[in-house]
């Protein structure tokens, strides 16, 4: 029953989304496959924290629409996430939720409240910070960056990203409580905003160190994608396979391995 009731909501999620345009063809199908999984594998707590973090962030990125169109040229991804984006933001916790179900354990849980709270908090400080007034600041030496330049913080995204955080550990708590599992307030809120922190202040750097990016001789802009201006762009650092998707996979690692840190400090 329950892998019913999840693949159900599942399909009514993905399908309002898709209606939407917040996601593609191919990210409404990895939608309702992984939505199915959360629900059926796990409970409402797993399945839930997922939809917090779907939910808001679409909702932010409806917010300046207009002011963000011509910065969404720059970006890999835009506001309708296809297949390989879905994967990257909940995939790992997928795989966290059924590792749960062979092998109970705390362990999933905060690396998965980590994880949900990083790509929360990365894409909080994206939709928000990038309608500062202020022009975003390099992470690795503080030089003034174009607005959606990778590897670029504000204190208004950081702050974003920092309430994204807490969402998630706030709500995965309720969730938690909810499904009964015993859960306490201080661990869940912590490991999410360390975790949340940590994982988005790693895309940043890996954004600005090792992301492939692309400049269009067109515009002189530095970007992340190979056509811009409808120019073909020239490859100016960062590796071939360090993606944009593959960036949040290991922010999303890192700041899940925070998050169970600061959560196993405090059960001492």
């Amino acid at each position: 029953m329950d892998w019913l009731i999840g693949a159900a909501g599942a399909v009514i999620v993905a399908g309002a989304a898709y209606r939407k345009r917040s996601l593609s063809e191919s990210g409404a199908l990895a939608a309702i496959l992984m939505g199915t999984i959360y629900y059926g594998a796990g409970n409402a707590f797993w399945f839930g924290t997922l939809l917090l973090f779907f939910i808001t962030s679409t909702l932010l990125s409806r917010h300046g629409k207009q002011r963000k169109a011509d910065l969404e040229k720059s970006y890999a991804k835009t506001g309708r996430r296809d297949a390989g984006q879905v994967f990257a933001n909940g995939g790992i916790g997928m795989v966290l939720c059924l590792l749960n179900v062979w092998i109970p354990s705390h362990l999933w849980v905060y690396l998965f409240i980590g994880v949900m709270a990083t790509v929360t908090a990365d894409t909080w400080a994206t939709e928000v910070g990038s309608l500062s007034r202020k022009p975003p600041r390099s992470v690795l030496n503080g030089r003034v960056l174009t607005a959606g330049e990778s590897g670029g913080v504000s204190w208004v995204g950081s702050a974003a990203a920092a309430a994204g955080s807490m969402l998630i550990g706030a709500g995965g708590w309720l969730l938690a409580e909810w499904s009964g599992m015993n859960a306490d307030l201080l661990p869940y809120v912590l490991a999410a905003l360390v975790g949340g922190m940590v994982g988005a202040f790693a895309d940043s750097y890996l954004g600005a160190t090792m992301q492939v990016m692309y400049r269009c001789p067109a515009c002189g802009k530095s970007v992340e994608v190979s056509r811009h201006c409808g120019q073909d762009t020239v490859r100016m650092r960062g590796h071939a396979w360090m993606s944009n998707d593959a960036v949040n996979l290991v922010s999303s690692l890192l700041g899940g391995a925070a998050a169970y840190g600061i959560a196993a400090w405090i059960a001492l």
